[in-house]
């Protein structure tokens, strides 16, 4: 079976790094225990890159604000739709879901689901 990973692309104001870092951990904790073999949360450090497409022109982050990417891996996508299906019936999830109090704006996360093709 082939390892499957969830990717996030996000923007977080700098004033909210200490709430999204506790925010991560407690979620991390909660996928890792139900399944998920590994949980990162990557703030952005040179994003000015000249090749390609820099994540700040994908992003679009307003002053004050620095680009995360993230990422869930699991063994497989099955194994990854049942620990999403546990993730969120529990309940320190749906304590920390509350779209008012997060410490960023969901509506400009980008994410998708990925097949991992090599692995060295």
């Amino acid at each position: 079976m082939p390892l499957y990973i969830d990717a996030f692309v996000l923007p977080v104001a700098k004033k909210n790094l200490k709430a999204y870092a506790a925010l991560s951990k407690k979620a991390g904790k909660v996928f890792r225990e139900l399944g998920a073999i590994e949980f990162r949360e990557c703030v952005g450090d040179d994003l000015n890159m000249k090749m390609g497409r820099p994540f700040p022109r994908l992003v679009k982050p307003k002053a004050g604000e620095t680009v995360f990417f993230s990422w869930i891996m699991y063994k497989s996508r099955a194994q990854r739709d049942r620990v999403n299906a546990k993730v969120m019936k529990d309940p320190r999830m749906a304590a920390m879901c509350d779209p008012k109090a997060m410490p960023f704006d969901m509506k400009r996360m980008s994410m998708g689901g990925f097949s991992v093709m090599v692995d060295v």
